[in-house]
């Protein structure tokens, strides 16, 4: 069964109708939750479950119209990038208290290594504090984690600092994980790594899944992807190690990623124990296509169609070997997307791209002429960072360089503010959603003095992809939904945020979070 999930199944198999599981759900009071797994895709917005009425047939369909849906949830910080979002949701609490505030200042850990392959590896060593996951073995030690993605901060920052079995999958077509969690691979995944499925996809073509009449996009729209290759058919390299190596751009990396996770519940007998396990699946697909050709195009168009059929796949093989009364689902998204300026406003696109040139440069003359390292002054996400101790070697006030700093900023066209940190965190955050989420981004330990924020629907650059990593609407709105016997399904549209997945988790498993939370308790869902 297995195999037929992870590689072979057909997509008609995936779509297996949901009307058992429901009836299932709701015939009977459950018995204990065994098993939580919790769903992140990367980039999914929630306008992905409705904009293509009748073509979601799957597992996004069926959590959608049986789940407890959150239509007005956020990422609710500023920097609304993978490694924030994935480290906010299983904590239940913003990044200025887990430490992670981009991708840059993640999970990169030059004092691990990569198995297998030897090279630099990853580890949750700036994450701070606890997450669900601790929670729960606080309450039982027996309870055990599979985390799995194919990107190493997806895999690794829903579970914290646990020292759990946690996979990211390396270019050299395996899934692995670094020296922090071990020395050796688990059994199970060097016999799925042996079979070599990556490789298998060489040379193999990504068409679109349905008639070309269920796709209103246009397939030929040349801002898409640079420019090059942004029609389909989209081909897989026909060297084999080139085809592992660039797998996680196609679709098929969901499919490969569910295979593993579902490859470890057997392994690892998850949901089987005294004890309720965890399964935390990231998906990066949507991430990967959404960059390359936008929300818009016909490509995520199909990728959310395929994802929809291998979660439904995933599902109906998870429920075939474990009661699904025992069995909880949450999904959320680390981050939303902003469209093509060119698409979204091509009159005027070019004003869209944002140059931060006149930033760098200024900060290249400034801290010359300061008598400071370039290399003690860091801006890049937004945010300002400052080295106070080269600051003071050289006599110079770090605060006074970050009011000029600011006052550059401001003046770049296409930045709608620019303010100083941490005195952004003192505004009226209730009717400043802006200053809200730069106040949940940053640790007030760490160094940073000044952040910015570029209009809505701009972004910094001249790329000719689509970004996401702003305090906007666009970048934080993503779906929450809880599913299984202890949930009410309905769709409930008061405004929420993705620090309360944990704590409302929490709550139905019967655990008790061992320090203080951002989150609260979402209580209408429960019943």
């Amino acid at each position: 069964m297995l195999k037929q999930l992870a590689l072979a199944c057909t997509l008609a198999a995936c779509a297996a109708p949901a009307a058992a599981q429901t009836a299932a759900q709701t015939a009977a009071p459950a018995p204990a939750t065994r098993l939580l797994v919790f769903i992140t895709v990367d980039q999914l917005i929630p306008d992905y479950f409705t904009r293509w009425p009748g073509q979601l047939t799957g597992g996004l369909a069926r959590l959608y119209n049986g789940g407890a849906v959150f239509t007005n949830a956020h990422q609710d910080h500023a920097v609304t990038e993978t490694a924030p979002g994935h480290a906010s949701t299983m904590s239940g609490r913003f990044p200025r208290s887990t430490g992670i505030v981009s991708n840059e200042f993640g999970v990169a850990d030059p004092q691990t290594r990569l198995l297998g392959m030897n090279t630099a590896g990853a580890s949750p060593f700036r994450f701070r504090g606890t997450t669900l996951f601790d929670w729960m073995r606080a309450k039982d030690a027996r309870t055990r984690a599979l985390s799995v993605s194919a990107k190493d901060r997806g895999a690794i920052l829903p579970i914290g600092r646990a020292r759990q079995t946690v996979l990211w999958y390396a270019r050299n077509g395996t899934f692995t994980t670094s020296t922090w969690y071990g020395r050796t691979l688990p059994p199970w995944v060097a016999r799925f790594n042996a079979r070599r499925l990556p490789q298998s996809y060489a040379g193999r073509a990504w068409t679109p899944l349905l008639s070309a009449a269920a796709y209103a996009e246009p397939d030929s729209v040349p801002v898409e992807a640079g420019g090059v290759n942004y029609t389909f058919p989209h081909v897989i390299p026909a060297d084999p190690a080139a085809a592992a190596s660039s797998l996680p751009l196609f679709p098929v990396m969901d499919q490969l990623t569910f295979g593993v996770a579902m490859e470890g519940v057997r392994a690892m007998a998850l949901g089987r124990g005294p004890a309720t396990d965890l399964l935390a699946v990231s998906l990066s697909s949507t991430d990967a296509v959404g960059h390359r050709y936008g929300p818009h195009s016909r490509e995520v168009h199909d990728q959310v169609v395929r994802l929809d059929r291998w979660l439904g796949a995933f599902l109906d093989s998870l429920y075939a070997v474990r009661d699904p009364r025992t069995v909880i689902v949450a999904l959320t998204a680390d981050h939303g997307v902003t469209p093509y300026p060119e698409l979204a406003d091509p009159a005027r696109a070019a004003a869209m791209h944002v140059s931060d040139r006149p930033i760098r440069a200024w900060v290249r003359t400034a801290a010359a002429s300061w008598g400071v390292d370039s290399a003690a002054v860091h801006a890049e996400d937004g945010m300002l960072r400052l080295d106070a101790a080269a600051f003071a070697r050289a006599g110079r006030d770090p605060r006074a360089f970050a009011r000029e700093f600011v006052a550059v900023a401001r003046a770049v066209p296409g930045v709608l503010r620019a303010d100083l940190f941490p005195a952004v965190a003192g505004a009226d955050t209730a009717s400043d959603p802006i200053a809200r989420r730069w106040s949940h981004m940053i640790p007030r330990d760490m160094p940073y003095h000044a952040v910015v924020t570029l209009r809505p629907g701009h972004v910094w650059g001249r790329g000719a992809y689509a970004q996401h990593g702003s305090p906007h609407d666009s970048d934080s709105h993503v779906p929450i939904i809880f599913f299984g016997a202890p949930f009410r399904p309905g769709k409930y549209g008061g405004f929420t945020r993705t620090v309360d997945i944990a704590p409302t988790l929490a709550r139905v498993l019967g655990v008790t979070p061992t320090e203080p939370l951002d989150g609260r308790v979402l209580t209408d869902a429960i019943r």
